[in-house]
């Protein structure tokens, strides 16, 4: 039987807050699972914490990362400009990006069909881990993954809560979250990505619809 290969198109934000919270942001307008977001949280003590819509994305993301909780709970993301809104029901999160940077404009250079190609983005790998990141690893079930990266823009401002307490302000993101091989920029950033997803043969997408995950 041969593998299956899964790709989702859309965002990936990054930042730490100043009270040792790190927020990771998946935005995925184009997925085998149709638009969805999904929150990565880690929280000063380590715990880390997966907010998922459905029990679909959660399992399947909780079955390629690694997580100490899950919850399936809404995630809107409402975008105007620069001004991105991220809401559940344990998060409030807002964030403003700002100008292109060199690493952007140099990101934009390169073909989009080119940049989400596995074999490109194997090349890519080395040069990324200059700016705190891994292009492709090996997830969880024998998974592996390829971070197709075609824009970044730094994130200069942000203000949160969770479960109604504030975050507090910016923060690099510091120590590196520890949800798979990958982190994301120390420096807070949003990143245009199609993120390829290779299971192994015999490998599924996760449960039927309607199930919850493991």
């Amino acid at each position: 039987m041969a593998k299956q290969r899964l790709r989702f198109d859309g965002w990936i934000a990054g930042a730490g807050t100043s009270t040792g919270t790190r927020i990771v942001l998946g935005h995925w307008p184009r997925t085998p699972f149709g638009a969805f977001s999904d929150v990565m949280v880690e929280h000063a003590d380590g715990t880390r914490l997966l907010l998922a819509p459905t029990d679909r994305t959660a399992a399947f993301i909780a079955s390629t990362y690694a997580f100490d909780r899950v919850r399936v709970e809404p995630v809107t993301v409402q975008r105007a400009g620069n001004d991105w809104s991220v809401i559940s029901d344990s998060l409030t999160w807002h964030f403003t990006t700002g100008p292109l940077g060199l690493p952007g404009r140099l990101l934009r250079l390169v073909p989009p069909a080119l940049a989400a190609r596995p074999a490109w983005i194997r090349c890519a790998d080395l040069p990324a881990r200059m700016l705190g990141l891994r292009t492709c690893g090996s997830g969880r079930a024998g998974r592996r993954e390829f971070y197709g990266i075609h824009d970044l823009r730094p994130i200069v401002m942000t203000t949160g809560q969770w479960e109604g307490t504030s975050l507090g302000g910016l923060s690099r993101v510091e120590p590196p979250v520890r949800f798979g091989f990958a982190s994301v920029p120390r420096r807070p950033a949003l990143i245009r990505v199609t993120t390829t997803v290779d299971l192994p043969a015999g490998g599924l997408a996760g449960p039927p619809a309607g199930k919850s995950p493991a």
